[in-house]
């Protein structure tokens, strides 16, 4: 049974990972680097750890065909480095509960995509699955709550959610003839390149790397130096989900894997609960019942989708 759902438990994985991957970004935030700059160290990292590796166990797999030159521009500056920065943006104009919803109405221009561009049969059941992934989100973000909606904020984060969609859909293609660890690898080169034009790496706070940062939650009196909150995010934060990502989009479509991404404020509910020891309510915990509900229709629905 785990063999054949492999994929699925690849995307739950992935989604653990980015959601834990929050921890560590958020105390980096807290005053020591700026969102840009640890996309920045993010993206170059990643890159440049996935070429040793992939140098050292598969050198062939590095060479790019001139076919595959313009989606892998395309996956790493529109898929990774664009949903960064609009997410970025969205967020520092917005609640972010409401930021986190928009982009993940991702999974429904997926599907939109695939019915009017594509001319495939989507069966009721997705768009059902969908609706109720997207109704749980909204119960966990408890969008009622203080709601600010904010235009360029808005704009934003649908920006971030068309970014998403197509990261998911351009992955899918790339998938079907490239290794999982190049595409990423790739993809993050040109992300990094993206960030590298536009903030000079060698204008590059440093010092962050050696500022002493306290971990916070059960951890309060702990201490840790930065590079090493820093490597968390590269490894466990940003390689180990891509290539889960990339790996379960060779068995599974890109409208059930961008389902499975909705998992992660889940996720992210039960780490602050547990760091920080913020509590759940009951419309909350109902959400994410929903949330699980949607995307096993997600999931049950992608045979059917033709």
């Amino acid at each position: 049974m785990l063999k054949a759902r492999r994929s699925e438990l690849l995307l739950i994985l992935s989604a653990l990972m980015f959601a834990s991957n929050g921890i560590a970004a958020k105390l980096l935030l807290d005053g020591h680097i700026t969102a840009w700059r640890l996309a920045q160290v993010r993206a170059i990292s990643a890159c440049a750890i996935l070429a040793l590796y992939i140098w050292r166990k598969a050198p062939t797999t590095l060479r790019i065909k001139r076919s595959d030159i313009v989606p892998l521009v395309l996956y790493g500056v529109l898929g990774i480095a664009t949903v960064q920065a609009l997410y970025f943006l969205a967020i520092s104009r917005m609640h972010v509960s409401i930021a986190l919803l928009i982009e993940f109405t991702a999974p429904v221009w997926i599907v939109v995509y695939l019915r009017v561009v594509k001319r495939k049969h989507v069966p009721n059941q997705m768009w059902l699955a969908l609706a109720l992934a997207l109704t749980g989100l909204a119960l966990i973000a408890q969008i009622w709550d203080g709601l600010t909606l904010d235009g360029i904020g808005v704009i934003a984060g649908f920006g971030a959610s068309f970014a998403l969609a197509f990261y998911f859909l351009c992955g899918e293609s790339l998938s079907g003839v490239r290794d999982n660890q190049s595409i990423t690898m790739w993809g993050f080169f040109f992300a990094a390149l993206t960030w590298c034009l536009i903030f000079p790496i060698w204008k590059f706070p440093t010092d962050v790397f050696t500022v002493s940062i306290p971990l916070g939650g059960p951890f309060d009196s702990t201490n840790v130096p930065g590079w090493v909150l820093i490597l968390y995010v590269i490894c466990i934060g940003t390689i180990g989900p891509y290539l889960c990502t990339i790996a379960a989009l060779k068995n599974l479509s890109a409208s059930t894997t961008s389902a499975f991404g909705m998992l992660e404020p889940i996720f992210v509910g039960g780490i602050a609960w547990f760091w920080f020891s913020e509590s759940w309510t009951i419309i909350q915990l109902i959400g994410g019942v929903i949330v699980i509900a949607g995307i096993y229709m997600a999931d049950q629905a992608r045979s059917k989708t033709v």
